[in-house]
């Protein structure tokens, strides 16, 4: 019988493929360590001296979608589960009890940076902040408002003169006031209620960049009153010409947080980024 030398060279060249993709496969895409969140894999690691995490999805969605959650990590997940199932990424960066804070921001900015630039992000992430996670979530997105995709907010802060400041009708947070205004760098309190950067005043750079707001708020929250935040935001947004849907929890408090079916946030954020 005669022998086939093109033969070996071929199965050599599928072994080889073969072990390209196994090793594509247990290449980890972020460093730092790999462990299971709610059966999706989650790696944690540092950006900018902060820690970070991802939660992988099985298969990304096209042009690898991702929602950014600012703070209480794990706290209510259901849309940020449903949204993984979706094949979006989930990230988060800890910067710290500093409610978004202008040097909490910086760190953002090197975050997303890694994220879009070494990973492939999408360059509109969905921006997600819970409570006091709205700071965070509108002034970086007010910042910049070309690299948002939707913002979500669950009974969020939009005005720290209202939480954690306690000058309406909400009790607010003598401790946190005070550290917000160390935070911020005020000088007093008179200058940080003289501020007109909270997300209820600097609205225009994200109704100008069309960005789709969804919030989800208790209107009997006693913590971070409805009306003076997404009332208010919702009346100055919608007169800048912004798109803002609201679903509204009749009766309830500050929390329970989220959805139990998580189904009308997750519908909206795809639909708004055109991934029907």
């Amino acid at each position: 019988m005669m022998s086939h030398p093109v033969l070996p060279l071929v199965l050599f060249s599928a072994l080889a493929l073969l072990g390209n993709i196994v090793s594509a496969e247990e290449a980890s895409p972020f460093p730092g360590t790999k462990s299971d969140y709610h059966g999706f894999v989650r790696y944690d690691f540092e950006v900018d001296g902060q820690h970070c995490l991802v939660v992988t999805p099985f298969v990304a969605a096209k042009g690898k979608p991702w929602v950014w959650r600012a703070e209480f990590f794990d706290h209510r997940p259901e849309i940020d589960l449903a949204l993984v199932k979706r094949g979006f990424h989930l990230a988060y960066m800890n910067v710290g009890n500093t409610f978004g804070c202008p040097s909490a921001m910086k760190h953002f900015d090197e975050f997303y940076k890694v994220l879009t630039e070494k990973h492939g992000f999408s360059k509109k992430p969905v921006l997600e902040g819970l409570s006091r996670g709205g700071l965070y979530v509108y002034n970086w997105g007010a910042a910049h408002p070309d690299q948002v995709g939707v913002i979500l907010g669950d009974n969020p802060v939009l005005d720290f003169k209202s939480w954690p400041g306690g000058k309406g009708k909400g009790p607010g947070s003598a401790g946190d006031w005070k550290q917000l205004i160390k935070d911020y760098g005020f000088k007093d309190e008179a200058e940080a209620l003289a501020y007109d950067k909270n997300p209820v005043d600097n609205l225009a750079p994200l109704a100008k960049a069309k960005v789709p707001l969804l919030h989800i708020c208790g209107d009997a929250d006693e913590v971070v009153p409805y009306a003076e935040n997404t009332v208010l935001l919702k009346v100055r947004y919608e007169k800048l010409g912004g798109k803002i849907h609201v679903i509204v929890k009749p009766g309830l408090k500050h929390h329970p947080h989220g959805l139990d079916d998580p189904t009308p946030a997750v519908d909206f954020i795809v639909k708004e980024l055109g991934l029907e």
